[in-house]
């Protein structure tokens, strides 16, 4: 099976070597008929700086690629977001090769250039969760799915930051030899099978300094101080000095949600980091975090995570799977 993975100057480097990592572990497992014949394709071949500074060697470039991949992976990196331009024959290329492709598809923030390609259009799709509000401004005609490690919507493949590159082939592993042969690989590189939840889980939300004094700022900081009590909308306006409606308004506009599901997410926050670093029960976590209780927390959990607060302590407080 041909595997082209297309990458470009300041691109992140896991976001190449996971995919090759995993499809070469695959290939240990495979008569030599059956190999992912992996090749790495450029806008023009020889070396490719990596955004740590490691350098690439990539034998082809696009223009020079006479061959139909079955599977299409565009690697992402931190600078794709801003690129706004490229050549029209690249785009085309791209859009070419997806077309005669079984399967193509994005890691992390690749999905940006096949998003210039057209190739988000009506379709449903992920990235990076830092990236995931650029995403839907770029190319509104995409179904993005913030929260999702990996999504799948016919023959297009996108995942969300760096590691879910590795989700994301194990899932096309599965699909193409079956489940023992994922699970095997996923021993043999000592993670797991399928993560559960989403990329809330792992992205900071609360990125506000302490000495940031805007709207956002000032709200996240009487929300710490009382995150045990039932707050209220006309209290958070009290907290920053201005009317419930001025302060819906403003607020809505600066953090892009209301201030309810603001309130929510601070408390889910704090409860994954009494989940992950304490066993206190989770009636008591859910006290000291504000919910009404351990069915509340769990509601919302399941809502906000796609997990249980008991699962997500399980899953982040034990060893991965070992070989």
């Amino acid at each position: 099976m041909k595997l082209v993975i297309v990458v470009l100057e300041g691109v992140q480097a896991l976001d190449v070597a996971a995919p090759m990592d995993v499809f070469t572990e695959a290939n240990s497992f495979l008569p030599p008929d059956r190999h992912y014949q992996i090749e790495l394709v450029g806008m023009r071949a020889g070396s490719v700086r990596c955004a740590n500074g490691m350098a690439l060697h990539v034998g082809t470039g696009y223009l020079d690629y006479d061959g139909q991949p079955d599977l299409l992976l565009v690697a992402g990196g931190p600078k794709l977001p801003a690129v706004n331009e490229y050549e029209p024959s690249f785009l085309q290329w791209l859009s070419d090769k997806a077309a005669g492709a079984r399967r193509f598809g994005s890691v992390c923030n690749g999905a940006f250039p096949l998003g210039h390609a057209g190739l988000l259009n009506g379709k449903e799709v992920t990235a990076h969760w830092h990236d995931v509000d650029r995403l839907i401004a770029q190319f509104p005609r995409a179904r993005v799915r913030p929260d999702k490690i990996f999504v799948r919507d016919g023959s297009l493949f996108t995942s969300a930051g760096v590691a879910a590159g590795v989700d994301l082939c194990l899932a096309l592993i599965t699909e193409d030899w079956g489940h023992e042969l994922a699970l095997r690989i996923a021993k043999r590189l000592i993670v797991y099978i399928r993560r559960e939840g989403g990329q809330s889980q792992y992205s900071p939300f609360l990125a506000a300094g302490p000495k940031e004094e805007t709207i956002v700022a000032k709200v996240l900081r009487h929300v710490t101080d009382h995150i045990d009590e039932q707050l209220s909308i006309e209290q958070l306006a009290d907290a920053v000095g201005v009317s419930r409606r001025t302060f819906s308004r403003v607020f809505a506009r600066n953090a892009n949600m209301t201030p309810s599901a603001f309130v929510e997410q601070v408390r889910v926050d704090f409860s994954r980091k009494l989940l992950e670093e304490t066993d206190l029960p989770l009636k008591t976590v859910a006290f000291r975090c504000g919910f009404h209780s351990a069915n509340h927390m769990r509601t919302i959990f399941a809502k906000r995570l796609d997990t249980t607060p008991r699962e997500y302590r399980q899953r982040f407080r034990s060893e991965p799977p070992v070989a």
